[in-house]
């Protein structure tokens, strides 16, 4: 169940570590997976390889589910209600700079990576915003 906004705040949420972002099935089902996030501006960036199915989920179904949790997925607080929405290419290197911005060296470490293997090519970017 979702936390009314005096229970945690999406800036809260968002500026966690980690975050457990729950995307939908058609049939309403929950797919949580634990993720890093990036604060801009009013919204939240995440980078995710484009054939994965939270965005297929998204792109079905905007409806998404934030919490804090641990590296592991495991619950720290109350879930908030957000609307994602999946990114045109032309945004992906600003989610990278983001990640970069926000986890530091790791995120670096992380994005080299990620473009040793495909890059904008394989990934695409997500925003979030409170419902």
């Amino acid at each position: 169940m979702a936390a009314t906004s005096d229970e945690v705040s999406f800036d809260t949420v968002t500026r966690a570590q980690y975050v457990l972002l729950t995307t939908f099935t058609k049939d309403g089902r929950a797919k949580p997976t634990p993720i890093w996030i990036a604060r801009d501006g009013d919204r939240a960036l995440v980078i995710t390889e484009k054939n994965s199915w939270k965005v297929k989920r998204i792109r079905n179904t905007p409806r998404v589910t934030l919490a804090v949790c641990d590296m592991r997925g495991n619950v720290k607080g109350d879930t908030i209600e957000a609307v994602a929405t999946v990114l045109d290419d032309s945004e992906t290197e600003t989610v990278y700079q983001a990640i970069n911005q926000r986890y530091g060296i790791v995120g670096r470490i992380f994005n080299f990576f990620s473009k040793l293997r495909g890059g904008a090519k394989r990934t695409v970017g997500l925003e979030i915003k409170p419902a």
